[in-house]
């Protein structure tokens, strides 16, 4: 093929798969090595699959198509359609954490019609965390320490119209060692009685957090504020945790 011009080359490449480019392709020859690297190959690739952006935008092309295919959400069950699988560091302080289905009572139906069920809290801080693995995920360690992408958390919550609530959000970006490199903790939120009963995204994104990154361990949790038995307090449902590209 070195008789073929760069721009025919480049286009026979952008048809073979993206992980084939990267661990076979590239260590054919200088020459594929350089075009593996470079931007144009990417480009086509993206062009091709339908994954648009502004060319001022990306820095790094190869990084935005793998990220681009990748993106979805990381938090397992984020709406307690299978109970509370999935989900560790579990407190269960009154009565514990129920699922529920929308709208609930004394509530409002959820913004998506894709999301049938919440979870709810007690009259005690109920709170529940996952802890994600990137590389499992498939988040390798040099796109994680070179390109270290937007990592974007939302979480959804409201309360009861005849209770009022506490809420809290709290994620933070783990070395391998578990040591805190990163960290948003929002405030405690609170719903008084007499609320309308809708629900309130509350989203934080991690830019520019430094090398090392391996884990995002994600807590979040609530209580009602009236003590009353039963399942009175913050409601939560819609987690999501996505890496950007």
């Amino acid at each position: 093929m070195e008789s073929l011009p760069e721009a025919v080359l480049v286009r026979i490449l952008a048809s073979l798969p993206a992980v084939e480019l990267v661990l076979v392709c590239r260590l054919v020859c200088c020459q594929w090595k350089n075009l593996v690297d470079g931007a144009a190959l990417w480009i086509l690739k993206c062009q091709q699959e339908g994954l648009t952006r502004a060319e001022s935008d990306v820095e790094n092309w190869q990084s935005f198509y793998f990220l681009s295919k990748k993106r979805r959400n990381l938090i397992k069950n984020p709406c307690g359609e299978e109970g509370l699988e999935h989900w560790g560091e579990v407190e269960n302080g009154g009565d514990g954490w129920k699922i529920e289905e929308l709208p609930g009572d004394f509530g409002k139906e959820f913004p998506s019609e894709e999301v049938h069920k919440y979870f709810v809290t007690s009259y005690e801080w109920c709170r529940k965390a996952q802890v994600i693995d990137l590389r499992a995920e498939g988040y390798w360690e040099e796109l994680m320490d070179t390109t270290q992408p937007k990592i974007m958390v939302r979480d959804w919550y409201a309360g009861r119209s005849d209770a009022g609530c506490l809420y809290e959000l709290c994620v933070k970006l783990l070395s391998e060692n578990e040591e805190v490199l990163a960290e948003y903790k929002s405030d405690t939120v609170t719903i008084p009685e007499g609320n309308d009963g809708s629900w309130t995204e509350l989203s934080h994104t991690f830019s520019s957090y430094g090398p090392g990154v391996r884990f995002v361990r994600f807590e979040h949790g609530g209580q009602d504020t009236l003590f009353w038995q039963g399942w009175y307090g913050a409601r939560v449902t819609g987690s999501s945790v996505t890496l950007e590209p």
